[in-house]
């Protein structure tokens, strides 16, 4: 539906009110079967209104911790026969637990907590979501509206902390207003560009009585997406497709926030073109398919990158042009015309220049490109554009993903995750955390279908897989799980163990263990003359383990494995794949000065991508 990489700030982007406004809310896009009339009135109070609102949405599970000024809402909640409440360890843990529970459905995440400290412990999670264009709504406890502004116990402003990082925060001082606001933070989260919206409600307001009203119906002026594409520029992109010699779609990860996978193939099948997914666009499009060139950018894959730096025309659909994907931004696909589509328009033309912009929602633009070269430019359709792929070809042969085994025999990451995926397999969801890791995950897992694979792309947070995994195993309950870590990101939330365990959430954690900071070793032994500052986390076999992971694993209730040879990381996966009554944690200790390559350093042209160190490819082929 959208870029997930960026805030929405286009002209989509509701008005931002300090107060939140009576509206008529929207009918549940949780629900959309559930009754379109109006519900009688009935008196309840504030808090019961947000959890019966809740109920009206198809809210089946919040994460979150209860608080003083968010206590009146945590009483009727425990009486909900329909919502699940998840008590988190931390509330960082509650955002992103709703993030992946709501990238693994397609559903609103929710995350609840009280004021103060518990509201802010929220904003790394909501900036998080708000990067990668994730439907959240927050809900957050307020002190009573008479003691606003006198810097009272756990009084914090969260909804002026949170205004440049949600599509739009409420403040509710009004019982009556509780059911609007939260109708249309739901509205507002899953429409247009997906992103986390807040809605702080002050004690009072939760404690008043008032007549319950529930209007489906949404009034929200200045908010309306555009969805629909302009037919000119439908038109004026279809031309240049079809007169392109050397096209590539470029596909960002607001082609899965759109669920646009089966129309993308489609449309890739239909023309012919080369594809390449961004890292939030992983499994979007097949790995196995024959026009799959891999992830472009930083890390991205030698034919992905030349691909882009030797085209001349770049189908962009729903990605935003970052830094990671385009290097030094001058020197981005020199040659290329553009074709920008994006639900945001104010992503359109912010990096590079579109030659055809298209406002609109990814399945809609790329439903009526198939339309419009089916029905005026089939015969261009034909083209096998032979010189272009055997460039791409001659690439893919020449510089395949790969690793060099470790020579003191220790353990490669890369091998553990290659054979993760291998047991797992495409069907499993794959969670990530952000570092070295990441990048091992996005390269050597082979996805195969959409929302199979979370990330923390934009704001890389670390300490995003655990709770992350946790809300993507609740919502998809029958699918395995893994959560891919390093063993600096683990030891930020790995306390949602305990969620887990509790819960009966049985996540499987890869804890890649290098006893390092990975990337940022990485970054000292290329660019600081192997001056490691700071980097070493003591995890390791050479050290007394400061933490033990299996030990601290049992100590969670979950179940701790260690493999530290080669020989034995299938035996260790077979042994967590066959535990699924409790959470399994697999400290598999790894190489600590193996790198993620192919790389192109901060700030320089992709030109100048290094396969492995001190190998550089030639992008120089013959094209037609």
């Amino acid at each position: 539906m959208v870029t997930p990489d960026q805030p929405a700030r286009g002209v989509d982007a509701p008005s931002r009110p300090a107060v939140a406004k009576p509206a008529p809310p929207v009918r549940s896009l949780q629900n959309p079967e559930q009754d379109s009339k109006p519900q009688p009135k009935e008196q309840l109070s504030g808090a019961q209104a947000v959890v019966r609102s809740l109920e009206l949405l198809g809210v089946d599970t919040v994460f979150g911790i209860p608080g003083g000024t968010i206590l009146p809402t945590y009483d009727p909640l425990m009486a909900s026969t329909k919502v699940r409440h998840i008590l988190v360890r931390h509330e960082q843990g509650a955002g992103h637990a709703a993030e992946g529970y709501a990238v693994a459905s397609g559903r609103v995440g929710v995350c609840i907590a009280t004021s103060g400290p518990g509201a802010t412990n929220l904003i790394t999670a909501i900036a998080d979501a708000h990067m990668d264009s994730v439907p959240l709504v927050a809900i957050t406890g307020q002190q009573a509206s008479s003691m606003l502004g006198t810097d009272a116990f756990q009084e914090a402003d969260i909804v002026g902390m949170t205004l440049p990082v949600t599509k739009h925060s409420f403040l509710v001082q009004k019982a009556e207003d509780i059911p609007s606001a939260i109708a249309a933070a739901f509205h507002i989260a899953s429409t247009g560009r997906p992103g986390p919206v807040l809605v702080d409600i002050t004690k009072d307001a939760q404690q008043a009585i008032c007549d319950f009203e529930w209007d489906p119906q949404p009034e929200l002026p200045g908010y309306r997406p555009v969805t629909k594409p302009h037919a000119k520029q439908i038109r004026e992109a279809a031309k240049l497709i079809a007169a392109a010699k050397r096209p590539v779609f470029y596909v960002g990860g607001g082609v899965i926030r759109a669920r646009a996978d089966k129309e993308l193939l489609r449309l890739a099948e239909l023309t012919n073109i080369p594809v390449v997914t961004t890292l939030m666009a992983r499994g979007v499009f097949p790995d196995s398919h024959r026009q799959h060139l891999g992830m472009p950018g930083m890390h991205g894959t030698v034919p992905a990158v030349a691909s882009i730096q030797k085209s001349d025309l770049l189908i962009s659909l729903a990605a935003r042009f970052d830094d990671r994907v385009t290097g030094k931004l001058e020197s981005f696909a020199p040659q290329a015309k553009v074709i920008h589509a994006d639900i945001d328009p104010a992503e359109i033309s912010k990096n590079r220049i579109a030659d055809v912009p298209i406002v609109g929602d990814a399945r809609e633009v790329i439903a009526d490109l198939i339309d419009e070269l089916t029905a005026h430019h089939l015969d261009d359709m034909d083209r096998e554009r032979t010189a272009w792929w055997g460039v791409l070809d001659e690439l893919r042969e020449t510089y395949p993903l790969g690793y060099d085994k470790a020579e003191d025999g220790s353990g490669n990451p890369q091998h553990v995750i290659e054979r993760i995926s291998a047991h797992a397999g495409p069907e499993a969801i794959y969670v990530a955390g952000v570092g070295q890791h990441q990048m091992w995950a996005a390269q050597f897992v082979k996805y195969e279908r959409p929302n199979s694979w979370l990330n923390s792309g934009g704001l890389g947070t670390m300490g995003y897989s655990v709770p992350a995994a946790m809300g993507a195993k609740v919502a998809e309950p029958d699918r395995v799980v893994w959560a891919i870590d390093g063993d600096g990101c683990f030891q930020m939330t790995n306390q949602e163990l305990a969620t887990c365990t509790i819960n009966n959430i049985p996540i499987k954690v890869a804890v890649i263990n290098n006893s390092s900071l990975g990337m940022v070793r990485q970054w000292q032994t290329l660019f600081y003359g192997g001056r490691y500052s700071n980097t070493d986390l003591n995890t390791g076999p050479d050290t007394v383990r400061i933490p033990d992971f299996v030990k601290l694993a049992d100590a969670y209730g979950a179940v701790g494995l260690r493999c530290e040879r080669p020989e034995d990381v299938d035996a260790t996966i077979e042994k967590a794949m066959s535990i699924n009554d409790r959470p399994v944690v697999v400290d598999f200790v790894v190489h600590r000065d193996a790198m993620v390559w192919p790389m192109v350093a901060a700030g320089v042209s992709n030109d100048e991508i290094q396969y492995a160190l001190g190998v550089s490819p030639n992008f120089d082929r013959e094209e037609d």
